[in-house]
């Protein structure tokens, strides 16, 4: 592991850590990280840096440095403290029922917090809240027939769709939606030249003006599981 990585690890996984020299810490890991939370959902992910953080709370940028190395540790801290742990499983639910419910909370940090979108994307550390997200599909997927591999693409394929309805959801309209902008953007067009898309023009204009993206592919998705589940249990 690099140096980042390590560091990312000692943070998010390591017992608190005191500053090795200076006075008695008047700065928490807590603290650091709220601070970043609360630039990044006023204006995005790319508006964080140590230098703010630290005017935020009234510190010097050197004095941040005592205790979060840089800004990828920092970005590390913010995650973690944002997502919290997976929704608590419920007695006598079902693993297509847990897997909604986690899709759904999933989908609700990003809506809360779209700057998440930016901040888990490619190989990094993650700290035992984020983990435990992870753990929740693999562990609710154990026992019916899936291998551990098909397991974890399962977690993977779900993440995936719930971030791509996300990333929709946050290039829309303050007050739109996804699909609703879109249909905006197209319908006129489509029924402009129906005789070139008949399908695509009878499809819109069946539609309802309700955004399901996220329900109907969560739905297709669980679908192919269970058909799998059942094919491999009989």
């Amino acid at each position: 592991m690099g140096e980042e990585t390590n560091e990312a690890v000692r943070l998010l996984w390591g017992p608190p850590a005191k500053p090795s020299r200076g006075p008695k810490p008047a700065l928490s890991l807590a603290r650091i990280a709220a601070a970043g939370v609360e630039i990044a959902d006023a204006e995005g992910l790319g508006a964080v840096s140590m230098q703010k953080v630290a005017g935020l709370l009234d510190f010097t940028k050197m004095s941040l440095y005592r205790y979060v190395p840089g800004k990828a540790e920092l970005v590390a801290l913010m995650v973690e403290a944002t997502v919290g742990g997976p929704p608590p499983v419920m007695e006598g639910l079902g693993w297509r029922e847990q897997l909604t419910a986690w899709a759904k909370e999933l989908a609700r940090s990003f809506t809360e917090h779209p700057w998440l979108l930016d901040a888990t994307v490619g190989p990094r550390v993650m700290g035992p809240k984020e983990l435990g997200w992870l753990e929740r599909v693999v562990a609710a997927l154990d026992g019916h027939g899936l291998t551990g591999p098909e397991r974890m693409d399962a977690a993977v394929l779900l993440a995936g769709h719930v971030r791509g309805i996300a990333e929709q959801a946050r290039a829309a309209r303050p007050d739109g939606a996804p699909e609703t902008d879109l249909l905006a953007v197209l319908g006129p067009l489509v029924h402009q030249h129906a005789d070139r898309f008949p399908a695509l023009a009878e499809a819109i204009a069946s539609q309802d003006g309700r955004d399901q993206a996220l329900d109907f592919g969560l739905e297709r998705i669980l679908d192919g599981l269970e058909a799998l589940i059942t094919r491999r249990t009989g």
